[in-house]
């Protein structure tokens, strides 16, 4: 079955089972998108597949059906408390940019370099850059699952939350608070999903490593934003605080990456 994957058109295919999977997704009892959403998910899950082939879309699979379901986690509770994802956890296109931009665009790099635009430019170059991008798209997803776990276990289970920035006490579902459980679960959450890009042949054993702390990395750095400047800025959302929170897991595992690399050569 994979073969026929990696022989076929990679376009072709990710256009075409796409399509099945978010009709599935469309008809489940469960709203995991919106109508909209779906189709914005269609392009998204049609670019990664093009691009990246069943690899890169298995993890944004993880990442969309983990996400999703611990967006449900306590939802009773945090729907009372006030401080549930809208649409009880529904992604529209909003959500579905926000999370997955920077992974599209590190996607199409990959896409770009392998379609041979760039034949000027040494094949060692173009080999370490693709390399580059390839880690950058699975820190993108491993900061936002770091992101969503955290975020969504705290709100249901944390005990004590804190003002990142104060280190004093604050209710469950403040921007920028953070507390130990959903902390943890974050980490755990950024290793899972960069484990399965090494398992899938994505990444290396020691880009898990450059995924986790970037993500702890990028994630602080959110809840510092959160506690900051997004309560002062209207245009500051939550969607457009995501593309930067990726976009920052993305850029640190591969800043970390090149230097370690020239550390070691």
């Amino acid at each position: 079955m994979l073969s026929f994957f990696d022989s076929a058109n990679p376009w072709l295919v990710g256009v075409g089972l796409n399509a099945i999977l978010l009709g599935l997704v469309w008809i489940a009892p469960k709203k995991l998108l919106t109508p909209a959403g779906i189709f914005h998910a269609w392009v998204l899950g049609a670019i990664i597949w093009g691009t990246l082939g069943w690899q890169g879309y298995l993890v944004v699979g993880f990442y969309f059906l983990v996400g999703s379901g611990v967006t449900r986690i306590g939802i009773a509770q945090k729907e009372a408390e006030g401080i549930a994802e809208k649409r009880s956890g529904a992604r529209g296109p909003e959500n579905v940019w926000g999370s997955a931009l920077v992974a599209a665009l590190c996607a199409l790099g990959i896409g770009a370099l392998n379609a041979g635009l760039f034949a000027a430019v040494p094949q060692s170059v173009v080999a370490s850059l693709e390399s580059l991008l390839v880690l950058g798209y699975v820190a993108s997803f491993s900061t936002k699952l770091s992101d969503t776990c955290a975020s969504e276990v705290g709100k249901a289970y944390g005990k004590r939350t804190f003002l990142i920035t104060t280190m004093q006490p604050v209710p469950r579902g403040t921007e920028g608070a953070v507390s130990l459980e959903g902390t943890l679960a974050g980490v755990v959450a950024s290793i899972a999903i960069a484990i399965l890009g090494w398992g899938v042949g994505l990444i290396s054993l020691l880009g898990v490593v450059w995924c986790a702390i970037a993500a702890l990395i990028a994630t602080s750095l959110e809840s510092v934003i959160g506690a900051t400047l997004q309560s002062r800025y209207t245009w500051l959302t939550n969607e457009l605080v995501n593309v930067l929170n990726t976009f920052i897991g993305a850029i640190a595992a591969m800043l970390i990456a090149y230097i370690w690399g020239l550390f070691i050569a």
